[in-house]
């Protein structure tokens, strides 16, 4: 009986740390996704403060209030998952002290039932008498063995409840850290929530003062449509002299079997083959946030108005340096006004491109390798500093955050 106790108590101590484990590894992933939240808010503040400080109520200040309000929205969800894991460690752990003051009663009731019994013997005539009734020697021996045994399991029941009542009281102290820590995390989600409403009011106040100056949004995005459409006429041209190039190259080699035709064919088909292997593994271009997805979208302020966008656009704090995903050549450095510079870069029948450069730091004909600094962003009239960046292959244009590392 008291060996199976044992086991019983064991189990529960067993399952206790098994809960505790598990609840650590998650609450540690929990705590990991919301500190990630905090960086990238850290990182938006900055954007959004340098960009306020040259123009209120502009697109890019709206462009990272928006983002800001999507990671103090996603902070908020962390929160709430951390409070429910917390509801269930809690939960769990109730089980388990109600588990074990149920063995601790049962504990003391077969205890209390052994020293009734042993009382009823606890004369040393009694003893006595029991051990001499005996009838032969072999009876005596197993009745002295009985009494040691009967002695050592009070004993073990004993050491079996003082473990159990030291682990009620672990039990109970573990709950009220955890329903301290709940009461933490419900002050906290308040305040987050708090400043959720104010950036909210804030993104609502700056839409307002935007639709106002609907006729200059209007001539801007015609000024950047344009600007644009250069842009993609240059890659476009550039992107179809390769192709031409590489088809000459591939008819050269089939046709005279030249060493150098064979070599430079199996060099693109090797690069583009490479370059596929790593979707979803590339380094991103520059630290920020998108602020315009790749394809066709609303514009933030101007209704009816559909913007189609062939890359993504990074907004960045003031001063960042733009870095190649890949290793590649640069195939060209244009530069357009409106956009400022763009490096067009290929990587076999891939291309990448970088536009709304300051500085320049290549070349055309320039080798590049993977992370190798490119240029450093421009920064507008109004604040805004924003990278646009492509992924084509060929001429067909490719989502890159598709590409990029999530």
């Amino acid at each position: 009986m008291i060996a199976d106790k044992c086991r019983v108590v064991c189990l529960l101590f067993f399952l206790l740390w098994v809960v505790d484990t598990s609840a650590q590894r998650n609450k540690a992933q929990l705590q990991k996704e919301k500190q990630q939240n905090l960086d990238k808010i850290k990182e938006t503040e900055k954007i959004l403060t340098q960009t306020s400080q040259q123009k209120n109520s502009s697109l890019g200040e709206l462009a990272a209030l928006t983002q800001r309000i999507l990671q103090q929205e996603a902070l908020i969800l962390s929160i709430q998952s951390e409070m429910e894991l917390m509801d269930m460690d809690i939960g769990e752990n109730n089980e388990i002290l109600k588990s074990l003051q149920t063995d601790l009663a049962k504990l003391k009731e077969e205890y209390g039932a052994m020293v009734f019994s042993a009382q009823k013997t606890s004369s040393g005539v009694s003893k006595l008498m029991f051990l001499f009734s005996a009838s032969t020697f072999d009876q005596l021996a197993m009745r002295i063995k009985y009494m040691e045994q009967y002695g050592t399991a009070r004993r073990d029941q004993a050491a079996v409840i003082k473990n159990v009542q030291e682990q009620l009281a672990e039990q109970v102290l573990i709950i009220e850290g955890k329903k301290d820590e709940k009461t933490k995390l419900l002050n906290e989600e308040v305040s987050e929530k708090n400043n959720l409403d104010g950036l909210k009011q804030k993104q609502n106040t700056i839409v307002r003062t935007l639709t106002k100056e609907e006729r200059r949004l209007k001539n801007d995005l015609e000024d950047t449509r344009k600007a644009v459409a250069k842009l993609d006429k240059i890659i476009n041209d550039i992107i179809r002299e390769e192709m031409e190039r590489a088809a000459r190259e591939a008819a050269a080699a089939a046709r005279n079997k030249n060493k150098e035709s064979v070599r430079a064919s199996e060099s693109v088909t090797a690069l583009s083959n490479s370059f596929e292997e790593n979707k979803s593994k590339f380094p991103w271009p520059a630290t920020g946030f998108v602020s315009q997805k790749f394809g066709r979208q609303n514009h933030p302020v101007l209704k009816g108005i559909i913007l189609q966008n062939d890359g993504i656009n990074i907004q960045t704090a003031q001063g960042e340096k733009v870095k190649s995903i890949f290793a590649g050549e640069v195939r060209a450095v244009a530069f357009i006004p409106t956009l400022g510079n763009s490096v067009i870069v290929s990587h076999g029948e891939y291309f990448t491109v970088y536009s709304g450069l300051k500085d320049v730091f290549v070349k055309k004909g320039q080798k590049l390798t993977i992370n190798q600094e490119i240029g450093k962003v421009l920064v507008n009239s109004e604040g805004i500093s924003e990278l646009r960046f492509q992924i084509r292959k060929n001429t067909i244009a490719l989502d890159p955050q598709m590409w990029l590392k999530d």
